[in-house]
């Protein structure tokens, strides 16, 4: 059964089903650089005090990765579910990739997995 069909408490329970959701490296890649774009978009609007504008910059993050969800991993995003766990979890992944440690995590919850 995957842990979304079950309720899911606490960002500790849903981060393993996150990592899960995300297997494919282009699914990784794609969230990567609209998490990148996101990020770009918000200290370009907050350097040019457009805060308005602000929830705009959540477009290119969330397209890159509705498309890695829809076109590469099959599957349906757990935004829908878990809009805010969902979001800290991008985030999450994002340093993780930029620190180099996205491979090591995922290796750790599969072991976890498998105990």
């Amino acid at each position: 059964m995957r842990l979304i069909e079950q309720e899911i408490k606490s960002f500790e329970e849903f981060w393993p089903f996150y990592v899960e959701e995300h297997s494919k490296p282009a699914t990784r890649a794609l969230h990567f650089a609209g998490t990148a774009a996101a990020l770009a978009c918000v200290a370009a609007l907050a350097l040019n005090q457009k805060w308005k504008w602000l929830p705009l910059a959540l477009i290119p993050g969330y397209a890159a990765a509705w498309v890695g969800h829809f076109l590469v991993e099959k599957n349906r995003p757990a935004t829908f579910k878990y809009p805010l766990w969902s979001f800290l979890a991008d985030q999450k992944m994002f340093g993780l990739m930029l620190a180099g440690k996205m491979g090591e995590e995922i290796e750790r919850i599969q072991t976890e997995k498998i105990k």
